[in-house]
């Protein structure tokens, strides 16, 4: 069975900075200011989470709390004895293009046992962070790398992704479609071709599609590639041979996908970026 996260992390990658380590006591208030998302690991003690509201949010167990987007938050400790955190930023590369981005949900808050797989990297995460030794902050970074993966396939096998990109993959049959465009976006995927990558009828994938990923398989085949499009201009590549790596016979055809997609020719939009 193809990768489902392989080709997605390989063009849309997500890179974590540890930014705190140890003890938070009281009252903590992080502004969501700036472009990363933050992802947060409680090893020990009791924390109020709020987010501007009366309602707070009450964690009594090792647990792991994932902002994909920046936005305000506040936790509340004991004031004497605190709560153990392991924080890092998180930086989806494209920003809000990425579609990992854009498929996960505003706020999760997860039980540590319950992601599966992450004993021994949690473990190992944690005897890292409170402790002095060189290569620290790099060995963090990779772990927390690690552990991010852990929780995108654990919110696709629970099924509590957002309509997008993640649902797709989540999917049992539809998947398979979407790592096929994923893998060969050059190919001209037509929706038959796409049904049977799916074992579906032309018709019931068609459906499926639509109401799972929010958008139809056209739509999102013109998404995936303006997204590889966007990576490769990044790096300063000819849109020549992107519009062929991407599956457009142009650049004059790339353009007007391009255009229909973000509302910029591939020229105006590298100016902006």
């Amino acid at each position: 069975m193809a990768d489902r996260l392989e080709a997605l992390l390989t063009h849309f990658s997500v890179t974590a900075r540890v930014f705190h380590t140890g003890a938070l006591c009281g009252i903590n208030d992080l502004d969501g200011e700036g472009a990363t998302g933050q992802l947060h690991l409680v090893r020990r003690g009791e924390v109020g989470v709020s987010h501007g509201g009366a309602e707070v949010l009450r964690i009594e167990r090792p647990s792991l709390l994932l902002y994909p987007r920046p936005m305000a938050h506040r936790f509340i400790t004991d004031v004497a004895h605190g709560a153990d955190f392991a924080c890092a930023h998180l930086q989806f590369e494209g920003g809000a293009a990425n579609p990992i981005l854009a498929a996960l949900p505003a706020f999760v808050c997860l039980p540590l046992e319950e992601i599966d797989g992450t004993q021994g990297v949690l473990e190992l995460l944690f005897e890292e962070a409170f402790e002095q030794r060189c290569g620290k902050q790099v060995l963090l970074n990779r772990l927390f790398d690690v552990v991010l993966i852990h929780v995108l396939r654990h919110l696709m096998e629970q099924g509590q992704t957002r309509a997008g990109l993640l649902a797709g993959l989540s999917h049992p049959r539809l998947r398979n479609a979407v790592v096929a465009m994923h893998e060969k976006p050059a190919l001209e995927w037509t929706l038959d071709a796409l049904a049977a990558e799916a074992g579906m009828s032309r018709s019931v994938f068609a459906t499926q599609f639509r109401d799972t990923v929010g958008c139809t398989p056209g739509v999102y085949l013109q998404r995936w590639r303006v997204g590889l499009a966007q990576q490769a201009l990044r790096q300063g590549r000819p849109l020549k041979l992107i519009a062929q790596e991407v599956g457009y016979g142009s650049e004059a055809a790339l353009s007007r996908a391009f255009k229909a997609q973000s509302g910029l020719s591939p020229r105006e939009w590298k100016q902006a970026a």
